[in-house]
């Protein structure tokens, strides 16, 4: 009997393919902070601070600078005054917008799968507390 291994190569270039993947885009914010940007096309600073709910400004910088090195977005700095940066998906970055799509399509059925039909969620403006109120 022969034994074949366990991995074979071309799994292991998938898994190293997965975890590529996964390094870009780990951590609570990257995917938030992406979404904000490709809903919108272009976002200011503040304006994804506003959108990604529990967010410093700090772990926001850090994260921005993160996704620049991944080259999936653009840092603009205007000309204005004050000065204003924008941040946009590069040609790389808008790759990102299928997963995204799919991320929310599977994140409302999964809401619906883990509440049910017939509850409403209210969620907080100033907090990512979610109140969920069921009819059954």
């Amino acid at each position: 009997m022969n034994c074949k291994p366990i991995r074979t190569e071309e799994h292991k270039k998938d898994l190293m393919a997965v975890q590529d993947s996964m390094d870009a885009l780990q951590g609570k914010w990257k995917i938030s902070i992406i979404s904000s940007i490709c809903y919108y096309n272009k976002r200011r600073f503040s304006d994804i601070l506003n959108d990604v709910i529990g967010i410093s400004n700090k772990m926001l910088s850090k994260e921005l600078k993160e996704l620049e090195i991944n080259k999936l977005i653009k840092r603009t700095v205007l000309n204005t005054q004050p000065i204003t940066v924008q941040y946009e998906l590069t040609e790389h970055g808008k790759s990102l917008q299928t997963i995204i799509n799919n991320l929310k399509d599977w994140g409302i059925k999964h809401r619906k799968e883990i509440i049910g039909n017939n509850s409403e969620i209210f969620i907080h403006a100033d907090s990512d507390v979610a109140l969920i109120k069921s009819d059954l």
